[in-house]
């Protein structure tokens, strides 16, 4: 059993390494997969992020991926709501927390895959026209 805990741990490092949100995958992992309560799930979510994050923030900063004037923006304003829907969420059913999750993930995917289209869209070009300004 503790390999796919293990297994887990390795794909949601990876995936929140790069940015992503490990948790996308590893609430998701622990729930289905796992057999482990949702609330429970989100609270191993929360203290797997603290080293994980920690680690990312190091090598993104050292490449020079992080802009400090906005995370300063960010961080109050992040941890007051943090503790209001911690709260909140800890009172709510956890048919209810697994729907709120599940939307979440869905209106990510949605979201993403509108901008991707929206990338690729752009891209194009006519063909004809590339050649014919190419030629003059």
């Amino acid at each position: 059993m503790w390999f796919w805990f293990v297994l887990a741990g390795v794909i949601s490092g990876i995936v929140g390494g790069m940015g992503m949100g490990g948790g996308t995958l590893l609430i998701p992992i622990l729930t289905i997969f796992l057999g482990i309560s949702q609330h429970v799930a989100q609270g191993i979510n929360l203290v797997v992020f603290i080293p994980m994050g920690i680690v990312a923030i190091i090598i993104h900063s050292v490449n020079h991926l992080i802009n400090f004037k906005v995370f300063a923006f960010l961080v109050i304003p992040a941890i007051v709501s943090s503790i209001f829907a911690s709260n909140f969420s800890n009172g709510l059913p956890e048919s209810i927390l697994k729907t709120i999750f599940g939307i979440f993930l869905i209106a990510i995917a949605c979201y993403e895959l509108g901008v991707a289209v929206h990338k690729t869209s752009n891209r194009r070009k006519p063909i004809l026209k590339n050649n014919l300004n190419s030629n003059f």
